[in-house]
């Protein structure tokens, strides 16, 4: 018989509360709920409202449910259970949320940020299951990371472990994470972009053109477009692309080398493009990584893929049964 559990997934435009049921190796997702992300005190009156409603509907109640997960974007403290100042999360500044949780419905809940509730969900239900040492890296918008060592997710002395888009990997490239040539600058939706900038500038200046991206929008350019100009056989997005790779295997070599795990899990651009991806991170690593460690580690795609979110704020529940 399955467990009830309901998750929270906060984001900076939208929030969902999703009601599952945990089974012996899987989620049943039942019901879910999505609104927008306003003001921090309509969105967490409505994340209640929402939680009361959807258990209401399903004759929930804290007999019959047995955890509450929440997953939301760092910096918080998930031993506390405080949302700390989030950059997509204006004004939440220091919200006990897991107390405002428990204390309205009287079920246990806990809190993680969202890369790490992302790595738990792969490594339970997704490309990292029965492996009992894993990261999960979002590859997205930004660059955040899990990591799992020895069957249980590691945060850290105070909850920053994983933040490996801060590592600097080259002295000059794109910004990411406040650092110039970081990982997250090289490997991310928002430094293609930069990446793509850079390239395009020095093909107009030297009188060429891009089709795929006219001077007067070169400040519009996305990870997006440069990915359809790329699957196009467009050679500039290619070689941006190629760029990327190149730095995502020098990156993972590094995580290979410290952490010796058995699967490396890639999301979001990866997922979408890993054809393209794959072969190039795979030469890097062989380039860099030691090889006794490289040989045992397998680099897989998200397999959560669009409803990630709901099974990483489920996961956060479960890991907190399991813990």
């Amino acid at each position: 018989m399955g467990v009830n559990i309901i998750g929270l997934d906060i984001g900076g435009t939208k929030c969902a509360v999703t009601y599952g049921i945990s089974e012996t190796e899987s989620i049943r997702i039942v019901d879910k709920v999505i609104f927008a992300t306003t003001n921090v005190q309509d969105t967490i009156a409505n994340l209640l409202k929402e939680t009361a409603g959807i258990m209401k509907k399903n004759g929930l109640d804290s007999s019959n449910t047995a955890a509450i997960g929440i997953a939301c974007g760092g910096p918080l403290d998930s031993k506390k259970g405080i949302v700390m100042s989030p950059p997509n999360l204006s004004d939440w500044d220091n919200i006990p949320i897991v107390d405002i949780v428990t204390t309205e419905f009287n079920i246990p809940a806990q809190l993680q940020n969202d890369a790490n509730a992302c790595a738990i969900a792969e490594w339970k239900f997704g490309a990292g299951r029965k492996s009992s040492n894993m990261a999960f890296l979002t590859y997205g918008t930004g660059l955040g990371a899990g990591i799992i060592i020895n069957d249980k997710l590691y945060t850290g002395a105070n909850d920053n472990a994983g933040e490996l888009g801060h590592i600097r990997l080259s002295a000059y490239g794109p910004v990411g994470y406040g650092k110039m040539g970081s990982f997250e600058g090289f490997c991310s939706g928002g430094g293609i972009a930069q990446l793509a900038r850079d390239f395009i500038y020095e093909k107009i200046q030297m009188g060429e053109k891009v089709s795929w991206c006219p001077a007067d929008q070169i400040n519009k350019v996305t990870a997006k477009m440069v990915a359809e100009a790329a699957w196009a056989g467009d050679e500039i997005a290619l070689e941006i692309y190629r760029t990327s790779a190149v730095f995502m295997g020098k990156g993972l070599s590094i995580l290979i080398d410290i952490l010796n795990p058995e699967v490396i899990v890639l999301g979001g651009i990866y997922t979408r493009n890993e054809q393209m991806l794959r072969p190039i991170i795979l030469e890097n690593i062989k380039k860099e990584a030691l090889p006794l460690s490289a040989q045992v580690c397998e680099i897989k795609s998200a397999e959560l893929g669009e409803n990630i979110g709901d099974y990483a704020a489920l996961s956060v529940a479960i890991n907190l049964l399991n813990s």
